[in-house]
């Protein structure tokens, strides 16, 4: 078992007193069967009325209300998660499942809604990206191509402006955010028929060990048998225990950690600090069965 205390502060400055709209938070992780949450604090300042609720994605989503003026709005969770590693029944994680891949019946209309492209008018784009790989075949091994491939073609790139880069763009600088990266494979898989969603969350690292990281993406794609399987073309390898989901979604607008709005005279917000840190509490690694 891995057990690790995760702090995703969030503090924003104002000139002068603004009024602040309604908030939309994701930050408590998915649970399951690998993941629980042991316990979750919300520091959250000015004044405020709260309401948790579940998206349509079965994200944990805080709806914030403001009830006051203020000159910083200071967002703080703290959030203690166990993970363990799912006992894999499947041959070790070598099941193979070929391409095309062909979705039951009863789960095709979900599936449907995560094979449309986030960016419809790039497809001319990604379908001559895809010329490169051998899309027959085992469909595990062909994700895992497309991950490196887009690790060692495209240069990470941190930007701290709101939004993504469409695959085209990403395509066309060759560098970008995990988010670029994370919407490039998410895209290049569905025109492949797959079922695929954005995942946001942490990543357990030494920068987010040193406190200096900020919240990470990735790519899960639906399988046959193997359900949603994680794959991070930031680092070009399947997801691990070091991979924390917090929000999943049909497009990466979905699933923002923090967004809101303030009432105010331009150029009021005069700073914006975002900050992660991961403790490991303690080392062990105990299979689940």
């Amino acid at each position: 078992m891995s057990r690790l205390r995760i702090e995703h502060s969030t503090i924003y400055s104002y000139r002068q007193p603004v009024t602040l709209g309604r908030h939309r938070l994701v930050l408590r992780p998915r649970e399951g069967h690998d993941v629980h949450v042991e316990l979750m604090n919300l520091h959250i300042s000015p004044l405020h009325e709260i309401i948790w609720s579940r998206d349509v994605f079965s994200n944990s989503v805080a709806i914030v209300d403001f009830v006051e003026p203020t000159e910083r709005l200071e967002i703080i969770s703290t959030v203690v998660v166990n993970r363990t590693i799912p006992n894999d029944r499947l041959g070790g994680g070598t099941h193979e499942i070929f391409m095309p891949v062909s979705y039951e019946p009863t789960e095709a209309i979900v599936t449907g809604s995560y094979q449309l492209q986030s960016y419809p008018e790039d497809f001319a784009d990604l379908q001559e990206w895809l010329k490169q790989f051998n899309t027959s075949g085992d469909a595990n091994r062909l994700l895992i191509d497309i991950c490196t491939r887009i690790r060692d073609q495209i240069a990470y790139q941190r930007r701290d402006v709101r939004g993504v880069q469409s695959p085209k763009q990403t395509l066309q600088l060759q560098s970008g955010s995990c988010r670029d990266m994370a919407t490039l494979m998410m895209d290049a898989v569905r025109q492949l028929g797959l079922a695929a969603r954005f995942a946001s969350g942490y990543l357990d690292c030494p920068a987010s060990q040193a406190g200096r990281s900020s919240t990470h993406a990735w790519v899960e794609v639906y399988l046959p048998i193997r359900g949603w399987c994680g794959f991070d073309p930031t680092l070009g390898e399947v997801t691990s225990l070091k991979h924390i989901v917090v929000g999943v979604s049909q497009h990466p607008r979905g699933v923002m950690p923090i967004s809101g709005v303030f009432n105010g005279p331009t150029g009021a917000c005069t700073e914006m600090l975002a900050q992660v840190k991961i403790e490991k509490l303690d080392e062990p690694v105990v299979v689940w069965s």
